[in-house]
């Protein structure tokens, strides 16, 4: 088994508890991981043999796409849809971070991180 990761990824979305984060939206950062049995790929070198990192973000991006008050509540749409996408995988994880939230003082970001297992 390996450990797949596609860290990194930056949306202009629209969640938050504020109505103003809904409105005009903030910068968010999203990096999944997920264990899958790559030994095929690994002799193939062909993409059909192991999970696409492409539809991997734009899965991300769709949850994205839709607003939500919480954190939690967003990594949960990812978790879900890729395990729906990707049933064969049986351990994930996301982390969603908001980068410089409205908390009043300066910080890099907050985040939430679920397991799926």
């Amino acid at each position: 088994m390996s450990w797949i990761a596609v860290e990194g990824m930056e949306f202009h979305s629209y969640h938050g508890c504020f109505k103003e984060e809904r409105i005009i939206g903030t910068r968010f950062e999203v990096s999944l991981w997920f264990e899958y049995d790559t030994t095929v790929a690994e002799q193939s070198d062909n993409l059909h043999d192991t999970i696409d990192y492409q539809r991997v973000y734009q899965l991300v991006k769709a949850e994205m796409e839709q607003s939500s008050h919480l954190l939690e509540h967003v990594a949960r749409r990812i978790l879900n849809s890729f395990h729906s996408t990707y049933p064969e995988v049986k351990r994930s994880k996301v982390k969603v971070s908001k980068l410089n939230p409205p908390l009043g003082g300066k910080m890099h970001c907050v985040s939430v991180t679920l397991e799926n297992e």
